[in-house]
């Protein structure tokens, strides 16, 4: 049952998250095999001042070894 969070900044358009939301649901079930109903695709705005607090650092600093795709970025670009 893939539950998928999508953190992002603020500002991206209703119908672009809609949009975010089938696709990564279309590629879980592609990849996963999993059926449509089994996924669920949440969106969490983070404000880009409290990035490094509430997503970086917890989020990715300190979990590299669940991490799959690493930002091209790090807490001194923040």
């Amino acid at each position: 049952m893939p539950h998928v969070i999508v953190k992002l900044w603020p500002g991206k358009t209703e119908e672009q998250k809609t949009r975010l939301a089938e696709a990564i649901t279309k590629d879980v079930m592609e990849i996963l095999h999993y059926g449509e109903h089994s996924v669920s695709v949440a969106m969490e705005e983070i404000k880009p001042k409290e990035w490094a607090e509430k997503v970086y650092r917890p989020e990715i600093k300190n979990n590299l070894t669940n991490l799959y795709k690493k930002p091209g970025y790090d807490e001194n670009d923040l």
